[in-house]
């Protein structure tokens, strides 16, 4: 007999007030599609203490904490020992979404670059991985992570960019991360990553409640849409989505460090 279809939404904000009228029937919803784990992903230190709630209120939920680039302007004292704290968590199983933002530009480059450098340095030094926020920013995302981060366990979230990008990224160590526009139709780019990249570097996520996939954008994200995006990812590598699921499951497990 064969093993069930197990999914996991490595990227998730199910914290955020779009799902305060129904957090818990979102988790179960995913739950009846087939998704057995999630990552929540904290983006400041009050929404890592929420990820760490959550993770802790749901067996198959974990947590990421991090400083996000669009929150840099508005750092607290005493962060980073805050931070700190958060990741001697048993459940936080990673240190992001950190990384660069040019698009929105919440703080300038040298100030994002120095909170980057910062984060890398402690997931570093508590032997964590890191999940990587980069937008408008790839050139000087890679710099930074050839410096400061070569070979250090880590995903590129929402991989955007394309094979040359993928490539520098894939020679970083890092995994390739697929959400919601990989089911675009006219995203050519994307496609042609997600055929190239080797399996056992690729993970799926939603970024939940953004990004929602094909035939559901432009509406709220959840994580039970993570099946889409497993689903196209095998059809475009021309594999059955059974075989695609097992390893990106197993590509997770790796990455987080997660129990079998």
């Amino acid at each position: 007999m064969s093993e069930p279809l197990r999914l996991i939404d490595t990227h998730a904000h199910l914290a955020l007030g779009q799902f305060d009228a129904d957090r818990e029937a979102a988790i179960v919803r995913a739950s009846e599609a087939g998704v057995a784990r999630i990552v929540e992903i904290g983006y400041d230190l009050p929404s890592s203490h929420a990820a760490i709630a959550l993770a802790t209120a749901h067996p198959q939920i974990f947590a990421v904490v991090g400083i996000q680039p669009n929150h840099v302007h508005e750092l607290p004292a005493g962060w980073e020992a805050e931070l700190r704290a958060l990741c001697a968590h048993p459940k936080v199983v990673a240190v992001g979404e950190i990384g660069l933002d040019y698009h929105w530009m919440q703080g300038p480059p040298a100030a994002q670059e120095q909170l980057f450098r910062a984060q890398l340095a402690l997931a570093q030094a508590l032997a964590l991985p890191v999940v990587i926020h980069s937008r408008e920013a790839h050139a000087d995302a890679l710099r930074v992570l050839g410096d400061a981060a070569r070979g250090q366990p880590g995903i590129m979230h929402s991989f955007s960019g394309d094979w040359a990008y993928a490539e520098a990224c894939l020679e970083l160590g890092l995994m390739l991360s697929f959400s919601g526009p990989l089911t675009f139709p006219k995203a050519v780019e994307l496609h042609e990553v997600a055929r190239r990249a080797p399996l056992e570097r690729l993970l799926t996520e939603t970024d939940s409640p953004y990004l929602s996939p094909h035939p559901q954008r432009g509406q709220r994200n959840e994580p039970a849409r993570v099946r889409l995006v497993a689903e196209r990812l095998a059809a475009l590598r021309e594999q059955p989505l059974e075989t695609v699921a097992a390893q990106v499951w197993a590509n997770a497990e790796r990455i987080f460090g997660l129990k079998p």
